[in-house]
């Protein structure tokens, strides 16, 4: 009896002694951490714990890996720690990291494409991206690629950042076709693409553009040619890069199917890649017997009706333009 009740004396000691032990490690777990500054911590992938406690604790993250260890032990999380690149606010507790890890809750980046790029534009935007990995399989259709602020973490591929702006494209062409007006000239979504995208080139003043849409779409309805400049650009550069100068009236003869001065029509393709609200005001342009359109000098346009009209505005445009040169730059 004297013997069992001393091993059972001992069990209960070592109960004791695994309970406390047990009590501290949890305390110690959700105890405030080292941190005095946020820091920024990568976890590659593959990691195992006893990798991801190291690197945390030659950060500086947490005071003890083997606290941290066995705390992620005791709550059953080994397995579910996600790799990443974290950002680790000053006192966080070993238990706040792993929750962070658990959750995946990793920096994330944000990358605007503007409106009216061309596809070997955005393609060269995300290659000079270095915190993305891989590269493009080739550059897209043009007109394929939605502009807007795209968000990702430090490790995704390039390539499926432009899945998803064509996805995005596809479905933001589907809703404004489904939303079109009756009487367009146009019958296809491939054309609605193409008129957003000389639309989207033609301004960057968004109360303008179901007016320049109105331009377009009353020259085709007449079998007028469109005579945008842009496309003109587009004929010369193809869309690979700025033109890097003025375009001038030699241009407009330049032998191209995008030369709108020269072809009637639209263009066979898109210009550019439009914003949602170009491809609204493609499929929806406003009411109007606008033909014409030109710069007014304060970073719009002037629309007329007629050709004496619309010389006049061009008149005044050349004029404003001939006192801009004239006036003393600053310094100069």
């Amino acid at each position: 009896m004297r013997a069992a009740a001393r091993i059972f004396a001992a069990l209960t000691a070592l109960a004791a002694l695994a309970a406390g032990a047990v009590a501290f490690l949890l305390y110690a777990f959700g105890a405030p951490g080292p941190l005095t500054e946020e820091k920024v911590v990568m976890i590659p992938r593959g990691a195992g714990l006893n990798l991801i406690a190291e690197r945390l604790e030659e950060a500086g993250v947490i005071e003890s890996r083997w606290i941290f260890i066995g705390g992620v032990v005791l709550e059953g999380r080994e397995r579910s720690l996600k790799a990443g690149e974290y950002a680790f606010a000053p006192g966080v507790s070993a238990k706040g990291v792993m929750d962070l890890l658990r959750r995946g809750q990793t920096i994330s980046y944000a990358l605007t494409v503007p409106e009216g790029r061309t596809s070997a534009e955005i393609v060269a935007m995300l290659q000079a991206e270095d915190k993305l990995t891989g590269d493009i399989e080739e550059v897209p259709p043009e007109g394929s690629l939605l502009p807007e602020t795209y968000h990702f973490t430090r490790g995704d591929t390039r390539q499926g950042v432009i899945d998803r702006m064509r996805k995005a494209m596809d479905e933001a062409v589907a809703e404004a076709w489904a939303g079109r007006a009756e009487d367009l000239p146009i019958s296809t979504v491939e054309e609605a693409v193409i008129l957003a995208s000389i639309i989207e080139k033609e301004t960057g003043v968004a109360d303008e553009r179901p007016l320049v849409a109105s331009v377009m779409v009353n020259r085709l309805r007449r079998g007028m040619p469109l005579q945008s400049d842009p496309t003109v650009i587009y004929a010369l550069t193809k869309g690979a890069a700025p033109l890097g100068r003025e375009l001038l009236r030699s241009d407009w003869a330049v032998e191209s199917e995008y030369n709108t001065y020269r072809v009637p029509g639209l263009p066979p393709g898109p210009i550019a890649n439009p914003g949602r609200a170009s491809l609204e005001a493609a499929v929806n342009p406003a009411k109007t017997d606008y033909l014409y359109f030109v710069a007014d000098g304060s970073g719009g346009h002037a629309f007329a009706e007629s050709l004496e009209q619309h010389n006049r505005n061009v008149a005044a445009w050349r004029r404003l333009r001939h006192q801009q040169s004239q006036t003393p730059k600053p310094g100069g």
